[in-house]
């Protein structure tokens, strides 16, 4: 699974929406946490698609590190670092050029594959 994994990585770090999408079930779920809390699901490779075409605008740059790795049970996660540049002012004072880094976790599970479900967590 690791290689799926950093294939779809590779390809959001680049901002290759199709290549995620290669790397994804069509019926993947897609979740976002922050400090516990669910903010976003989208359920299908279309929903997918619709949050990362409407999302890409928002940096400049992007890239995901992964620094730790387990796999076990058919999950596997991965210790993530996060840093980006954003690209437009946003409605909570973030400004265009401010740049962000944290770290973070996601959760990767696979199917005939393809990643069917992606869960990343932050604080």
């Amino acid at each position: 699974m690791r290689t799926l994994i950093d294939r779809y990585i590779d390809a959001y770090n680049r901002m290759d929406i199709e290549a995620m999408l290669a790397a994804v079930h069509r019926e993947v779920i897609f979740e976002n946490y922050t400090a516990g809390t669910l903010g976003i699901r989208t359920v299908g490779i279309d929903e997918l698609r619709h949050l990362a075409e409407s999302s890409r605008h928002l940096f400049s740059s992007r890239r995901q590190t992964v620094t730790g790795y387990s796999e076990a049970s058919g999950t596997a996660h991965a210790q993530i670092h996060f840093e980006g540049i954003f690209a437009i002012d946003l409605p909570n004072g973030v400004r265009a050029g401010q740049s962000v880094a944290m770290h973070g976790r996601s959760e990767f599970r696979e199917r005939e594959g393809k990643l069917i479900y992606i869960a990343d967590h932050s604080d």
